[in-house]
């Protein structure tokens, strides 16, 4: 099992990540919410945990969700990680 990590950056806000695991994960808006917490408050959050070939391509949608429009210096995405789970 694998791990899909978001990565912490100054560059999206709450919004932005509440709508993209909503929109990417079916997360509900309170479990995004604290999603969106823990990676401001901790540099990190695990999105979701599965097989490989399907971190890979979580990580991946993460990676082309797009800039966040409500921030004029957003040029991209968030970055993600995938790490073995413990």
């Amino acid at each position: 099992m694998w791990n899909v990590v978001l990565l912490d950056d100054d560059d999206h806000t709450y919004d932005y990540v509440v709508e993209m695991l909503v929109k990417l994960f079916f997360k509900t808006v309170e479990e995004a919410y604290r999603h969106a917490v823990e990676v401001d408050s901790t540099g990190r959050t695990v999105v979701l945990t599965c097989d490989k070939q399907a971190a890979e391509f979580a990580r991946d949608q993460i990676h082309a969700y797009g800039p966040d429009w409500r921030m004029p210096r957003c040029r991209g995405s968030m970055s993600a990680v995938i790490e073995p789970a413990a």
